[in-house]
């Protein structure tokens, strides 16, 4: 029973590190209870099947639609959502004998549902609740005669959907944010799973490509569920000064994590080779070619010391997965305090520089998670501290008194031209207009189907490129989908119950993999579909095939749309969003260099560094998103499609050492170890000059335009100061310096050697391409 129970939590750690917060699980089990529940409900009061489709879709619509964090602010929507759902369906009713002004007026509301998203989460679900019910009033057919059994059915719908989701399964924002921890817990020893096993071969055998691959992928949904955090944290937290303690302490152990990551594959590099592993963590592929095999000074300590880094990494993987309680007995100190004691140079092994560095990244990511453990009271006093323990107390205590006493400045721009909304409920209008047109001629019927698809692929998309993606997506979902309809169908053959049952299963994977794969969700649409077809016996080879022309059309109309009103280009839209990470970059690392350089906290614009790298990484997921379109496997443009995998790769790695940056200047003010060195601001000065090129470069490209270089930053700093904090973070500089020249290649800038006496020596000619 005892390895049943362990592989049973074993699959439970690995479930829900897989779906964070269990956000997924709950949405997809919220939206199949409230259906089950409202046509529980309709078919004891007898209510015929037009009513139950009316009921399960209105159910179906504000499920999905509801999205906010807090519980008060979904009850808000939810209770709006009512009458705008009343007065869909009404009009709908009034206007199904006339049919050409339905069209007109569904048209107009599509487009009003859209322009309303301007207005936040709430005014998306509004809008989507309004567009859906218009929209099933007249599949159905329903007629002024039905008006009040219709909103009988949509009242029920709505009051079991309140049932369920804040009844039956009411879930706290407190309740989501602890299930994240612990699902970023259960991410952070997977990463350390994976340090163990690259570690394990020590120097005796090549560093794999494989273990790369693990180490790139396990690291990269750390960073997810970090985010994913962040996003919680003001539902989740009882005051805006706990939520920034926690965001701070997690983007910390997310740092110190991937830190550690680095240290490790630079320990095991072999003699005479000197690789960028930070660009090997963040762009799966780039494993540098072999170099000499280890030379006779590697074999002897070094190897002792990484069996010894093995076994400390698989202790600190333990330590991680004990609970509040666990962690109050004598032998998590023992080994708590061994771990911390690696900040200090007395407790590193004798070994080559780069391996005791890896030792100091253990010791780093230790004292991380005691400031997350501090920061949620899980972790007290404890009188087995040992020296190296209690320092760690006392400059993570000293930090949050500074973070308590500082006022954060947000920098929002003032948006200009067409918004986003506005563009977007143009488009889909038009497009839509496009598919009732289409639709008709296909067929009278099933015309719906190709409105639906083109109202889907709008959403969450910005660019001509999302939009084609994405309606190649539903398009490849539809026909696996149609495929597997005609299978179930012939294994239903006339059962109702199984064929129910399984419309459920449908309806609960179309929810759970939403926000996962649309193609996925798309599949299960489309048996869905299948499934009731059978149900109702009008289920056939030809609809099924229908569905597929509908959808594909639908997707054609979509993008025609996009592209001839308001379009915006994919390489504008790249544009746009290189361009504000390159800001938001520029901003942390001027921000960390000041700082660093021993500027009083009193003279920065903002002393919430780790803020402003939170913002760079949400900048870079709105890049990463972008770029998509010209990263997936269907672009035929193969050198565009490597250029953009390059410059992410860059970009994720200046971001990383960005992070790393501004989490060491945030303990300059209380780390008496450590003080800021004045020079570091003039060496840095390379680096910001170049960011501000990049930025010009992208918003309005100059013929001459290079990027300066020169000798590296430690050359230009000279002697670093000891006991300063130039001679922790000048890799990091010099890494941040060399990814910002590697732009200018694929970015289509020249090089120049800089000269203080004279003008700037070209080193490389201008290219004109475009990432």
């Amino acid at each position: 029973m005892g390895r049943v129970r362990q592989a049973t939590a074993g699959m439970w750690d690995r479930f829900t590190a897989s779906d964070p917060g269990l956000i997924r699980l709950l949405s997809a089990s919220d939206t199949v209870g409230g259906i089950v529940v409202t046509l529980a409900l309709l078919a004891a009061l007898h209510a015929p099947v037009t009513l139950l489709v009316v009921g399960a879709v209105a159910t179906m619509a504000s499920s999905f639609a509801i999205t906010e964090p807090r519980l008060r602010d979904q009850a808000v929507t939810h209770a709006l959502g009512l009458p705008a759902a009343l007065l869909s369906v009404v009009l709908a009713a009034l206007l199904v004998s006339h049919r050409v002004i339905a069209d007109l007026v569904f048209i107009a509301l599509i487009f009003g549902a859209v322009y309303i998203r301007r207005f936040g989460k709430r005014g998306t679900a509004l809008g989507m609740i309004a567009f859906q019910l218009f929209f099933v009033s007249q599949f159905v057919q329903a007629g002024p005669g039905m008006l009040p059994q219709l909103c009988g059915a949509v009242a029920v719908a709505f009051a079991s959907g309140a049932l369920v989701r804040f009844g039956i399964l009411r879930t706290d924002p407190e309740r989501t944010l602890e299930r994240l921890q612990r699902a970023f817990r259960v991410r952070l020893g997977r990463v350390l799973d994976v340090l163990a096993e690259v570690a394990a071969p020590g120097l005796s055998a090549p560093l794999p490509d494989r273990a790369v691959a693990d180490l790139h992928r396990s690291t990269a949904r750390l960073h997810e569920c970090a985010l994913m955090i962040q996003s919680r944290l003001e539902a989740g937290t009882p005051d805006a000064r706990t939520a920034a303690l926690v965001q701070r302490r997690v983007a910390e152990a997310e740092i110190a994590t991937e830190r550690l990551g680095i240290l490790l594959l630079r320990a095991l590099e072999p003699a005479g080779q000197d690789a960028d592993y930070t660009l090997t963590l963040h762009l799966p592929g780039h494993l540098p070619a072999p170099g000499t095999s280890p030379g006779p000074e590697a074999t002897g300590p070094d190897v002792a010391a990484l069996r010894t880094l093995e076994r400390e990494l698989r202790a600190l993987r333990l330590l991680i997965d004990l609970t509040a309680e666990q962690r109050r007995g004598t032998g998590y100190a023992v080994v708590r305090n061994r771990l911390l004691g690696y900040r200090g140079d007395g407790r590193l092994p004798d070994a080559s520089p780069a391996v005791q560095d890896a030792f100091r990244g253990v010791g780093e990511l230790a004292r991380a998670m005691l400031g997350l453990h501090l920061a949620l009271d899980q972790d007290r006093d404890s009188a087995d501290d040992s020296p190296e323990t209690a320092r760690s107390r006392e400059e993570l205590e000293a930090e949050d008194v500074s973070l308590a006493a500082e006022e954060e400045d947000e920098d929002r721009a003032t948006p200009t031209g067409i918004s986003p909304a506005t563009r977007a409920a143009f488009q889909v209008a038009t497009g839509s207009g496009l598919a009732i047109l289409g639709g008709e001629l296909l067929s009278p019927q099933r015309w719906y189907w190709a409105v639906l698809t083109c109202w889907v692929v709008f959403i969450n998309t910005a660019s001509t490129g999302e939009i084609l993606i994405k309606g190649y997506r539903r398009l490849i979902g539809t026909i696996v989908g149609v495929v597997a309809g005609l299978a179930l169908a012939v294994v239903v053959g006339g059962d109702p119950w199984l064929a129910f049952a399984l419309v459920i299963v449908c309806i609960f994977g179309m929810s759970f993999t939403a926000p996962l794969s649309y193609t996925l969700m798309s599949f299960f649409v489309t048996m869905m579909l299948g499934l009731l077809y059978t149900l109702l016996h009008t289920f056939s080879t030809a609809v099924l095939v229908l569905r597929i022309e509908e959808t594909a059309l639908g997707a054609a109309c979509g993008l025609i749309a996009a592209v001839l009103v308001l379009p915006v280009d994919t390489g504008r839209r790249t544009d746009e969003q290189l361009r504000q990470v390159l800001q938001r970059l520029d901003d942390v690392v001027s921000a960390a260099v000041a700082r660093l350089s021993g500027a009083p906290a009193a003279d920065l614009s903002d002393s919430g560094l780790l803020t402003r790298a939170r913002d760079l990484d949400t900048a870079l997921d709105g890049l990463r998103r972008a770029v998509k379109p010209l990263t997936h496997p269907i672009s035929p443009l193969r050198a565009r499609r490597r250029n953009a995998r390059h410059v992410m790769g860059l970009l994720e790695t200046c971001a990383y050492h960005a992070r790393s940056l501004a989490a060491t200047a945030e303990q300059i003010p209380d780390s008496q170890p450590m003080a800021g060195d004045p020079r570091l601001a003039e060496a840095a000065g390379r680096i910001d000059r170049n960011l501000r090129t990049l930025i010009r470069w992208i918003a309005k490209p100059e013929r001459g335009t290079t990027l300066e270089t020169g000798p590296d930053v430690a050359a230009l700093l000279g002697e670093p100061l000891q006991g300063t904090v130039a001679l922790r973070v000048l890799r990091h500089l010099q890494r941040m310096d060399e990814g910002i020249l590697g732009l200018a290649r694929p970015l289509g800038l020249g090089t120049a050697l800089a000269d203080r006496d004279g003008p700037a020596r070209s080193s490389m000619p201008a290219r004109d391409s475009s990432a």
